[in-house]
């Protein structure tokens, strides 16, 4: 059994990357044992670090008490493992590639036709191929962020299965695989690697251009 804070933290970064979840998808996205995932965010909620929504049946992360706690967490693993610097400079190599998928996805989802922007609504399959074969090309670039990334913490060897899953999907037809949220999409697990970067070196999304 893992210690009670290492799930605590897996438990709270997890509901942060998904926004709102049940404690299946939050175990499947950090890969973490699901009872044990389903304890922590109970014990999470008693303590005001979450709370639950009956209806909808998901928990959330409190704004300002889980969020804290989170980013505590994260910041004493780095310490005491020693990773920070090598987290940061993953989190540098990462941001170098962040603009080319921010490009991909825009040129998945609009193109130019005689002159004029105009949606693309995937009828052109050569057009579509040449995008995908240029994420392929990202996608090896982004194993080596991975790769430092795993050497310095365990809990990053999720995210390269979840990249290689989407890819597969992609590349099989299942073209929802690329941008389409509330699906492990190849950009849906991009944003939480990189929100879990954000999260991890303790940065402000909306201050990250000026850091």
């Amino acid at each position: 059994m893992s210690k009670p804070e290492d799930i605590r933290l897996l438990a709270l970064l997890g509901l942060r990357l998904k926004g709102f979840a049940d404690a299946d998808a939050v175990a499947e996205t950090v890969g973490a044992d699901e009872d044990e995932i389903s304890s922590a965010l109970e014990s999470a909620e008693s303590i005001g670090l979450v709370s639950f929504n009956e209806a909808r049946a998901v928990y959330m992360l409190e704004p300002v008490t889980g969020r804290a706690e989170g980013e505590g967490l994260l910041a004493a693993q780095l310490d005491e493992l020693g990773a920070r610097d090598t987290v940061s400079q993953a989190y540098q190599a990462f941001l170098e590639l962040n603009g080319v998928m921010l490009q991909l996805c825009t040129d998945w989802q609009v193109r130019e036709i005689e002159g004029a922007q105009t949606l693309n609504h995937h009828t052109d399959a050569s057009y579509d191929a040449t995008v995908i074969a240029r994420l392929v090309e990202l996608d090896a670039e982004l194993a080596s962020v991975l790769d430092v990334l795993t050497s310095a913490l365990d809990r990053y060897h999720p995210y390269q299965p979840r990249f290689h899953n989407a890819l597969t999907q992609l590349q099989a037809g299942e073209l929802d695989y690329f941008t389409k949220p509330l699906i492990p999409s190849y950009h849906t697990v991009w944003f939480e690697l990189h929100e879990d970067l954000l999260a991890t070196l303790g940065i402000d999304r909306a201050m990250e251009g000026n850091t």
